[in-house]
């Protein structure tokens, strides 16, 4: 990777674990920033043993473009040391239940003493203030009490989660946002401030018109399966040979379908011709394409969407985003050389940016604290010896 990236001049430093925080600071790292992961010593994050499959490597993502250094913030010498790397940083990331860096003498009044221009950036489950703020919160709670999971799965079943953690994600890229729009405003006026960005309400920002919907009529969103309800035809669809995805959901869209299936007169049938008249007939529509492409290949449909300019595709597991060609031309997926596993393919930096591209510029450290001498010494000019003192005392 040649660009040093949009952020290359912003110091980051890394407190919490697992995933809303840690996301974040994947996000600012892959546009650059110089972000230190400060993980307890010993286990560090927990997240170096998550992942599925034989091998645990979701830790080679999350913590890409990051230096790891270890700290004890259980006891003051650890929490001196952490104190006074902040000082030298513009962002901080912290994911903890709140209260608890209060607790540890690092709360935001402590380190804007100390650096007035400091970007605190706090994501917990339920926020800084309000009733609930001192409750232990996770993606999942999140979801749920954002939204999300109620409306997710199958009518007769109980609410499904997706395959990723979601919420953590959510709540991390809006913090990410938030860090951007305060790195902005303190050009401007000099002053750093607080970015409070809560699980719940990071996944609320994403329900459309779940509450308006409620408020002016009394309608409740309920679990639809695969279709978002009232919106046909959108759906994924049999083949002879596997799944495709269909989103012909507008008028014109609908028609170009109908002519594709060999069925020009549905296009204009005054049950599927207007928006309201397929949501109404959905499910009945849903039947009428299936019947069709359980006719086809995935290829004889894939052929006749692309033809006829219908959005539409294939349903990717990992091996097919590998082999596609759109994937390899735009280099969405890049093989990183990492510590532990050797090469390693991953999704790359996004979004791209023509001028000062993001991108993984160093590998995901395999052992905690494995820079501590590095940074240590980079932003508290601390020796060989300084930090064999505080090996000993504990702190790192």
């Amino acid at each position: 990777m040649t660009s040093a990236g949009a952020l290359s001049d912003i110091k980051v430093v890394e407190l919490g674990q697992l995933l809303a925080g840690p996301f974040c600071g994947q996000l600012l790292g892959d546009m650059g920033a110089d972000v230190i992961k400060v993980e307890p010593p010993g286990e560090g994050d927990p997240m170096r043993l998550w992942g599925q499959g034989a091998e645990k490597v979701q830790w080679e993502v999350i913590a890409r473009n990051k230096r790891s250094v270890s700290a004890n913030l259980r006891i003051p010498e650890g929490q001196a040391l952490v104190r006074s790397l902040i000082a030298k940083a513009d962002v901080l990331i912290e994911n903890f239940k709140p209260g608890t860096m209060e607790k540890w003498g690092l709360g935001p009044d402590v380190l804007h003493a100390d650096n007035p221009g400091l970007i605190i950036a706090r994501m917990s489950g339920y926020g800084q203030t309000g009733p609930y703020s001192d409750r232990a919160g996770f993606g999942g709670i999140g979801e749920a009490m954002g939204g999300w999971r109620y409306i997710v799965g199958e009518p007769d079943r109980p609410p499904s989660r997706m395959g990723v953690s979601i919420g953590d994600t959510l709540t991390a890229t809006y913090g990410c946002i938030g860090v951007l729009s305060a790195l902005h405003v303190r050009k401007n006026t000099g002053k750093g401030q607080v970015v409070d960005a809560a699980l719940y309400e990071s996944v609320l920002q994403v329900m459309e018109g779940l509450v308006p919907e409620y408020d002016r009529t009394g309608f409740i969103r309920e679990r639809s399966g695969s279709i978002l309800t009232g919106i046909a035809p959108s759906n994924v669809y049999i083949c002879k040979d596997g799944e495709y995805m269909i989103g012909a959901n507008k008028d014109s869209l609908w028609q170009r379908l109908a002519e594709a299936m060999g069925q020009p007169e549905l296009g204009t049938d005054p049950r599927y011709a207007t928006h309201l008249a397929r949501g109404e007939n959905q499910l009945e529509l849903d039947e009428r394409i299936n019947a069709w492409t359980k006719t086809l290949t995935v290829d004889d449909v894939d052929a006749l969407m692309t033809h006829y300019s219908i959005p539409a595709g294939r349903v990717y597991r990992a091996p097919e985003m590998l082999a596609d060609p759109h994937f390899k031309a735009r280099e969405a997926i890049i093989e990183v050389e990492t510590e532990r596993f050797g090469k390693l393919k991953m999704q790359n930096a996004f979004p791209k940016l023509s001028e000062t591209p993001s991108g993984v510029r160093r590998p995901a450290p395999s052992v905690v604290g494995q820079h501590n001498a590095e940074v240590y010494g980079e932003y508290l000019g601390l020796s060989e010896a300084d930090l064999a003192e505080l090996a000993a005392a504990g702190a790192i």
